[in-house]
């Protein structure tokens, strides 16, 4: 059972608007077990979309639109579609009903006729209706597959694939059952994992497929299954996950479908008690703010520092200026130093320090641009790493991120 899912709006071709929409859709078709072929952007064009609609049906058994169901001129999907269906428009009562009460509850302008058009719909079509807004969804249905039209707006287009799409494909198709599994590794690259479980890999059943999914010094392992008969998915699934985990064990971090790196390792400081506070350079507070994203994590977290120029370092985590002088602000030692200094600072178990050269250009040191120093310091001591992590700005704070909570639980681990 496939899905083609197309975007209508100008305003999304041209970057303006990021289409959350299509992610949406994906993961809520996925859970029901539709896969989805393809996903396609188009402007507000008649002959755009009437294109993109026959190439849909060919494609899928089920076509998501979205977009171009307001009221002014330039959105012209309903017209489409019923040029599409050789259909017209006709005026939905409740519709209407409900678009006057929505202004009459809520909105201080007055109604308009242009805003009575919402209430125009093919009428081939189901209405869906809208709770959140005036432009209703629309299902209809041609040779065996399932058209459905619904606004663009997300909290609107959401709810109507919650309470009315998705119970209506339910009840129209029968799904197989998909399952994921994604196992979370950290400090191998893609092609020495794949090297390492190639006979594994080789030898799963024909309804299992492994995804590799990398990113910047992480790699995620997803094992996707499809199946008419649930217990026969799961139970292969787990044998298949209980193959493979001895071949990554030192790798290994848990279970994406648990939860991310991040709160993982924050859960491993929680369990034993521990503590941790940050002092950031090159990474501009992004340790501390992947940090506090976390629900809970003031249980372990306890403050950071953004020393950014090298006078923060001095003034608030007394690195000594000798240091700076002798080693480069960009260095191991001054490294070390702020580790050790914003773990007195904050008093607690654990501290994590970069600095670096980001780029695009050189800062205050020499160090060549990509140039990362990191340390962890704990009650027993202090180490360090120096890497090179390339020559993108944004990557090479990313890269240093992942990099220090690898670090991290490598140090929370050896107790």
């Amino acid at each position: 059972m496939q899905a083609e899912i197309i975007t209508i709006g100008d305003e999304i071709l041209i970057g303006q608007t990021i289409d959350t929409n299509s992610a949406f859709l994906g993961k809520e078709f996925n859970k029901i077990g539709v896969s989805v072929y393809q996903i396609t952007s188009v402007q507000d064009d008649k002959e755009h979309i009437l294109k993109a609609l026959e190439e849909a049906e060919g494609n899928a058994d089920i076509i998501i639109i979205t977009g171009g169901l307001g009221p002014t001129k330039d959105d012209i999907t309903k017209h489409t579609i019923c040029e599409y269906f050789n259909d017209v428009l006709i005026e939905d009562k409740d519709v209407l009903a409900h678009v006057e009460h929505l202004f009459e509850k809520y909105i201080n302008t007055p109604i308009s006729d242009l805003n009575r058009r919402q209430a125009l719909v093919p009428s081939q079509s189901t209405v869906l209706k809208n709770r959140f807004g005036t432009a209703p969804g629309m299902w209809l249905e041609r040779n065996g597959k399932v058209f459905v039209s619904l606004p663009g707006v997300p909290y609107e287009m959401k709810a109507l694939i919650t309470y009315d799409v998705i119970p209506r494909l339910r009840a129209t198709f029968k799904f197989p059952f998909i399952k994921h599994r994604t196992a979370l590794t950290l400090g191998l690259g893609e092609s020495a994992i794949a090297n390492r479980i190639e006979a594994w890999e080789d030898a799963l059943p024909s309804f299992i497929k492994l995804a590799y999914l990398p990113s910047l010094g992480r790699v995620k392992l997803r094992l996707s299954g499809k199946h008419n008969n649930r217990a026969v998915l799961e139970a292969e699934l787990q044998k298949q996950v209980e193959a493979l985990l001895p071949q990554i064990q030192d790798i290994f971090v848990g279970y994406e479908e648990d939860a991310s790196i991040e709160e993982l390792i924050g859960n491993e400081l929680k369990s034993r008690g521990k503590t941790i506070s940050i002092a950031e350079s090159c990474t501009g507070g992004k340790i501390a703010q992947t940090i506090t994203a976390i629900e809970g994590a003031s249980a372990y977290f306890k403050g950071s520092v953004v020393s950014y120029a090298t006078e923060a370092k001095v003034d608030i985590l007394n690195v000594k200026e000798d240091d700076i002088t002798t080693y480069s602000v960009v260095s191991k030692e001054v490294a070390e130093s702020m580790a050790q200094n914003v773990r007195t600072l904050f008093n607690t178990d654990y501290a994590i320090s970069t600095t670096g050269n980001a780029g695009p250009t050189k800062g205050e040191s020499d160090a060549e641009v990509g140039t990362v120093c990191i340390a962890i310091s704990t009650n027993e001591g202090v180490y360090s790493e120096e890497f090179n992590f390339g020559n993108h700005r944004q990557k090479v704070i990313n890269k240093a991120t992942n990099k220090a909570f690898e670090m991290l639980r490598k140090e929370i681990l050896k107790k």
